[in-house]
């Protein structure tokens, strides 16, 4: 005989258990994993930009469903499990576009990176798996205050920034930016350098910066060491964190500068603040590209004209062949040795000269 249906009540809120709570990579400048603090909501009007916020996981899990840890190691999560992040803003040209400034009424939200940066996503690529879905739990608070990134920046030393610099820029994101720059820090640091390297713009992700220094970098920083989550922000917001991280850097002892703009110059990461801060002591210019077309374009829209281009646009002789047509400019595929040579060489000439001041019109 078939036994009867008992229906069950929905277990309440309050009795439902809840999983393991993990510190995504934003929070590594913190000591949150460490000192304990409490979790409460904030009325609206006092939420910002670089908030510590604790989450749980929604939804149905995805391909997305994965966070980034303070050490860079990565994980996936499962509804119910707690994340601790911060609120900010993204604006990716190929993948998704929000900020936390969208989040409704009912406390819904996304990651937007996998290092924790949360806020609500209004633009979604089809290209792209849909996002990890959060629900708002509350601030992190000690005593009457809530908790931010800039809460943990340490002061900056006073030490005029004055490095030799080479600058690694992009057409757009995933343009071969980070593969260029673990070949010139590498290349450098064999020659006998001692090489900071920094992502100078983008969205809260550690990996990159972490790949640096297992190229060989002997320092390495990015824009949440100043205090940002993102350097989708005000301008003047960007310039002062900017000035913060160069401090921190011209006070390491190295003695070249190795910094990647994410994205690219013109997009709203701040990356033509970026570039014009650093104009004076920039080296060499290296830029990644899509394709052909896109260095020509960004030597219009931008004023800069790159001393070498790599990325896909570099991928075979053909294409290295119609750069060189149309814009003059030499084409390095550095997955080859001929590439890295020509790129040693590039970088031994550049390191040893006087600083020239490169003129760009591009605005973030």
């Amino acid at each position: 005989m078939r036994p009867a249906r008992v229906n069950v009540a929905p277990r309440p809120e309050r009795y439902r258990v809840m999983g393991k709570r993990f510190f995504t990579s934003i929070t590594r400048i913190s000591d949150l994993e460490r000192v304990p603090f409490e979790v409460a909501p904030l009325p609206r009007a006092q939420w910002a930009s670089g908030d510590y916020v604790q989450c749980e996981v929604v939804g149905k899990p995805g391909a997305l469903y994965r966070i980034e840890l303070a050490a860079g190691r990565r994980l996936p999560v499962q509804p119910g499990d707690i994340l601790v992040g911060a609120f900010g803003r993204r604006a990716a040209t190929l993948e998704c576009v929000g900020s936390w400034e969208d989040i409704g009424e009912d406390g819904r939200l996304h990651q937007l990176t996998g290092a924790g940066l949360f806020g609500k996503v209004t633009s979604n690529s089809s290209w792209v798996h849909s996002p990890m879905q959060l629900k708002y739990m509350g601030h992190a608070r000690r005593g009457s205050g809530k908790l931010c990134l800039r809460d943990f920046v340490p002061p900056a030393p006073a030490v005029a920034f004055g490095l030799p610099t080479v600058i690694v820029a992009g057409t757009s994101m995933s343009a071969g930016k980070t593969l260029t720059m673990r070949s010139v820090v590498s290349l450098l640091k064999a020659a006998g350098s001692r090489v900071a390297a920094a992502k100078l713009t983008g969205a809260a992700g550690y990996k990159d910066a972490l790949s640096y220094a297992d190229a060989g970098a002997d320092h390495v920083f990015d824009y949440v060491d100043a205090g940002l989550t993102s350097t989708v922000c005000p301008r003047e917001e960007y310039a002062a964190a900017l000035d913060v991280l160069l401090s921190r850097i011209a006070g390491t002892g190295a003695e070249v500068l190795v910094g990647e703009i994410g994205a690219s110059p013109l997009e709203p990461y701040n990356g033509a603040a970026a570039m014009e801060r650093l104009a004076p002591h920039m080296r060499l210019l290296a830029l990644c590209a899509g394709d052909p077309y896109a260095v020509l374009g960004f030597c219009n829209a931008t004023g800069y004209r790159p001393d070498f281009i790599t990325g896909p646009a570099a991928n075979t002789t053909a294409s290295a062949a119609l750069v060189q047509q149309i814009i003059g400019l030499p084409a390095l595929d550095l997955t080859s040795t001929s590439g890295l040579d020509t790129l040693r060489g590039l970088l031994q000439a550049a390191i040893a000269q006087a600083p020239a001041v490169r003129a760009g019109s591009g605005s973030a």
